[in-house]
């Protein structure tokens, strides 16, 4: 504040706080000074010291006259707070003076005029931790104390904070406070400071009565702070911040916002109430896309929607149908529809010779990997030059991409199929079902696979998904049942569907089954029912769990099981804590990695300190051969610590630090934890780090760094990505399983032509879509195996990252839901919170024509005022309707 810098430069005597540093100054410096001032200030000065004379008149009318002349005086200077006032600064010698001559004071009106005027002294001369500000303003008259400006209100609000904590351990009454706070949080309100009304509020636990000051004009700007500071806040304070938001956003009929935080509160009851508050049908639709790109599986029922015509309109936007047409029609206005093959991805020309001869050896694995390649680049578009060639071609269709793959390899090829066929049911379904004909188990499981590919994220009420794999789960051959176990997984995440949980929950109970089958059984368990804390399917793979053999759990493939466990607890954070203790129990060989793996799902997204450095504590010890848990504890940090700007940047120096003094299977999660960290977001020292790892002697830190690379670019074309993966193709020539990581990564870093992100959050940010994260998190763990899991035979876990594929688009539609071309603002997103004014909520932005792309960080605004977007936030598919204001300029 800018009084306390001012305190020992005010002039005559020196106060209390001045006299261990200096001596009292002597006549000829107080005349020296005197002589400094100019006359009106001199004048001023002189004044002053006559109304301190005449306050202490024995006479009550004299009294009365001084205290009025000092109060005007006071009063008149305030306003401005640049510098110390002159009436405070000449007062200073006789702030004592006054103190003692206040407590002599009989007259009680008189004595209350005299308290105002202290209290407001104080403000420049109370000695640190007094609090006579307040001591004072409580002893004064009621009146307004806006009056006194605006540094005196913060002043107050400051010695409010610290008498309201040491009256609640004393267990005093503090109704006085409350009610000067009151009248603190109306004059905040008043005067544009949102931010300082609603910390007052919290530091006296009293945010409650925050809406009865909030009106149209500021609502925006206190919930954007009370948003913004939920995620500084521990549990449970940052749920109640959230819930006074909501209901500002209700009351003042910002339904959109109001479902955001609905959805971030994961709570059924709100999202109806958002439905049933609201009477506009077009609004309703918004709500629908906003809870289809979340992935929230919600039944609309008479009260949301009355119409039946309205009503199947509304199931349509939230089952997702609508999302392959809207990713096509960005596809075509950027002109990307033309299929892509892998060798225009991995551009073998701009290379020396011996890479690019190395390369054109038709092995297994590298043809694996094309497989790979083409179902990133080409997901979602319908068509590509490996499985869909047009029939005429002497090629002779899928047929014969299909079976240069070696055994489990068809899995994956006809699986890719799936992945290019993305979100399009219908179109997919008909081109997978020949291979369900097939003789091969392996295709027919990839066939499997790819059903729930094309399925992931879309909801259909005959549940085609459901119908065609569901007898597949008990069939003979595994290989068949894992394609239809992960299918099921993959195409209901999310939607807790009970049929679904029963039918898994008999094969992790089924002695006879294989343990890939049980691995595969508890990851899609985990993913149907995500965050559901569902204590039946829990129950189930904590039997499973210890049924293992000890041979089992030395089985890479067992790091599952935990892992099912965990997703069903995501994000949920303390609910976890009774399945945690069970977990204590288990066998020593997995005890403590399902332990880590539990609690770094359950915080998850939650950008808790405390079990960040819980988890860093746990990479600090030195290990036992054999143990594993260090892996998750690493991949924790990363999935806690991504909730939050701030977070994120500490984690990625403490992950720096724990790769210079970590052991060997600490730095290989590293580079999986940083390239969580940065998904589709390319952040150039994290980029400088992993190229460095990408070089390591440790061929399984080299993997990590290498697909962590094409994580961090995942959809962006991020052209040095795209350099520096190119320049190591050529480098692991020779190494197979490495360039096989680098045509992987190449895939990811051009994942749908540049038009998806794997980022799992979206609404600026705010949301995290729990499905997506856990098909990251599920993919990452198999990657703390490469060996046994990518390079085995379960190479298909990376259609997992199907999960978190979306569109990073903004598609404008009008309220018929056809797309609307119009001029729109991009560019980097600005924090505005607690800002004054009106300030610009992006920067250096271009103006294009939707559909647009947005990076990672990118905002987007309307350049036109002809139509108003029905939310807030423009990310995904947008309803516009005509402004009534609009008028044409002539």
């Amino acid at each position: 504040m800018a009084p306390e810098t001012n305190k020992a430069s005010g002039s005559g005597g020196a106060t209390k706080n001045d006299e261990p540093v200096k001596a009292p100054p002597s006549k000829k410096k107080e005349e020296k000074k005197d002589d400094d001032l100019s006359e009106e200030d001199l004048a001023l000065k002189q004044q002053l010291e006559l109304y301190v004379e005449r306050v202490q008149d024995p006479e009550p009318g004299v009294q009365k006259l001084a205290l009025e002349s000092l109060r005007q005086e006071i009063r008149s200077s305030t306003s401005s707070m640049t510098s110390v006032p002159k009436p405070l600064k000449f007062l200073r010698p006789h702030y004592g003076t006054l103190k003692a001559h206040y407590e002599k004071m009989s007259e009680a009106d008189l004595k209350k005029y005299l308290a105002d005027i202290l209290s407001v002294l104080a403000l420049t001369m109370s000695a640190e931790g007094e609090r006579e500000s307040l001591k004072y303003r409580l002893l004064g008259s009621e009146g307004d104390i806006g009056s006194w400006g605006h540094e005196y209100v913060r002043n107050l609000a400051g010695e409010i904070a610290q008498e309201y904590t040491k009256r609640q351990s004393e267990e005093a009454s503090n109704d006085d406070l409350i009610e000067l706070v009151q009248q603190i949080v109306a004059f905040h309100m008043k005067h544009n400071a949102e931010p300082e009304a609603v910390d007052l509020l919290m530091e006296v636990e009293d945010l409650n009565i925050l809406s009865k000051y909030v009106d149209k004009t500021n609502f925006k700007r206190t919930c954007l702070y009370l948003t913004s500071a939920a995620k500084y806040l521990p549990g449970p304070d940052d749920l109640v911040v959230l819930k006074i938001a909501y209901e500002i956003y209700i009351k003042f009929t910002e339904y959109a916002s109001a479902l955001q935080i609905a959805l971030f509160l994961n709570d059924l009851q709100y999202i109806k109430q958002v439905y049933t508050s609201c009477d506009d049908v077009q609004q309703k639709k918004q709500f629908s896309y906003i809870l289809a790109r979340h992935g929230t599986a919600f039944e609309l029922d008479d009260d949301i929607a009355s119409d039946d015509i309205d009503r199947e309109v509304l199931e349509e936007i939230i089952n997702n149908t609508k999302l392959s047409e809207g990713y096509l029609t960005l596809a075509r206005d950027i002109e990307v529809m033309e299929p892509k093959s892998p060798e225009d991805i991995y551009k073998a020309h701009l290379l020396d010779g011996r890479a690019s001869a190395g390369a054109s050896v038709d092995s297994a694995k590298q043809n694996l990997a094309a497989t790979f390649v083409n179902a990133f680049v080409n997901a979602g578009f319908g068509q590509d030059k490996l499985m869909t060639p047009p029939t005429d071609s002497s090629s002779g269709g899928s047929g014969n991409w299909l079976f240069k793959n070696k055994e489990h390899g068809k899995t994956s090829a006809a699986a890719s199929l799936g992945m290019i066929l993305m979100w399009d049911v219908d179109s997919g379904l008909a081109q997978l079902d020949k291979y369900f004909h097939s003789n091969d188990n392996h295709v027919i499981s990839g066939a499997l696979l790819g059903v729930g590919i094309v399925n992931c994220g879309i909801r259909n009420d005959c549940d085609p998904a459901l119908a065609l794999l569901d007898d597949f789960v008990d069939k003979e051959d595994p290989s068949i049942r894992i394609g239809a176990i992960m299918g099921l997984g993959i195409a209901y995440a999310g939607t807790q569907n009970e049929q679904i949980c029963r039918k898994l929950s008999l094969v992790l109970n089924d002695a006879k089954a294989p343990l890939d089958v049980i691995a595969f059984a508890a990851i899609s368990l985990g993913l149907v029912c995500v965050g559901s804390c569902n204590e039946v399917v829990a129950h189930a793979i904590i039997l499973s769990l210890m049924e293992r053999s000890k041979s089992d759990l030395q089985d890479p493939l067992t790091r599952f099981l935990p892992l099912g466990l965990g997703l069903l607890y995501l994000g949920k954070q303390e609910s976890v804590e009774a399945t945690a203790e069970v977990s204590k129990t288990f066998d020593e060989k997995i005890r403590k990695y399902c332990y880590m793996t539990l609690l770094s799902c359950a915080y998850a997204g939650t950008g808790n300190v405390l079990k960040v450095q819980n988890l860093l504590g746990r990479c600090a010890e030195i290990l036992e051969k054999g143990e594993t848990h260090q892996g998750p504890a690493v991949l924790g940090i990363a999935m806690i610590a991504m909730a939050e700007e701030l977070g994120l940047e500490m984690a990625i120096r403490s992950l720096e630090h724990l790769l210079q003094y970590g052991q060997q299977n600490i730095r290989r999660a590293v580079p999986l934890a940083l390239g969580l960290l940065c998904i589709s977001n390319p952040k150039v020292n994290v980029m400088d780090t992993l190229s460095r790892l990408s070089h390591d002697t440790d061929s399984e830190v080299a993997m990590a760094a290498v697909i962590s690379l094409g994580l961090m670019g995942a959809g962006t074309n991020n052209a040095r990505i795209a350099g520096m993966l190119r320049n190591l193709s050529s480098y692991y020539y020779k190494d197979s399983s490495l360039l096989f990581c680098v045509r992987i990564a190449q895939g990811l870093a051009h994942l749908g032509k540049g038009l998806l992100t794997l980022n799992p959050y979206h609404s600026d940010r705010f949301l995290l879509s729990p499905t997506a994260l856990a098909g990251l998190i599920t993919m990452l763990h198999a990657c703390l195996d490469m060996k046994a899991i990518i390079f085995g035979k379960y190479h298909y876990v990376l259609y997992f990252l199907v999960l978190a594929m979306q569109p990073r688009m903004l598609l404008t539609v009008d309220e018929n839901l056809k797309p609307l071309p119009v001029p729109v603002r991009v560019g980097q997103a600005v924090d505005v919170v607690g800002q004054a004014g009106r300030p610009k909520t992006i920067t250096g932005f271009q103006t294009h024509s939707t559909p647009v792309l947005l990076a990672a960080g990118d905002r987007a605004e309307l350049a036109t005022e002809k139509y108003i977007p029905l939310t807030a936030i423009l990310e995904g598919f947008v309803i516009l309707k005509e402004n009534p204001d609009y008028r044409e300029d002539q």
